[in-house]
């Protein structure tokens, strides 16, 4: 149950900073909505962070919370924001997945 609760923590890291970088393009009107995202977002992520914290060592929750934050926000900045996706960006955002598989597998 803790790493689902990290997993969606994650999720919702991806989610505060793609309400971040939608609230830097938009509009005075849309920006306080994406603001508002950008704060419900955050604040789910730390209490389910804090929750999964609970069950898991707090280096390898926050090591994989980051982590999932870092590779899901780098693969919306490609797909929403046109964000560059050559072939070391690649490389490097698998072998960011593969360490969390990694944490995931080796700890117990």
């Amino acid at each position: 149950m803790n790493w689902l609760l990290l997993i969606i923590a994650g999720l919702f890291e991806v989610g505060f900073a793609t309400c971040l970088g939608q609230a830097r393009i938009s509009d005075a009107g849309l920006r306080t909505w994406w603001l508002a995202g950008f704060i419900v977002c955050l604040c789910v992520s730390m209490l389910l962070l804090y929750r999964a914290s609970q069950g898991l060592p707090i280096g390898t929750a926050y090591a994989v919370w980051t982590g999932i934050g870092a590779a899901g926000t780098a693969l919306v900045g490609i797909v929403l924001f046109k964000e560059p996706a050559d072939g070391w960006r690649l490389f490097f955002l698998f072998t960011l997945i593969a360490s969390i598989i990694g944490l995931k597998a080796f700890t117990r």
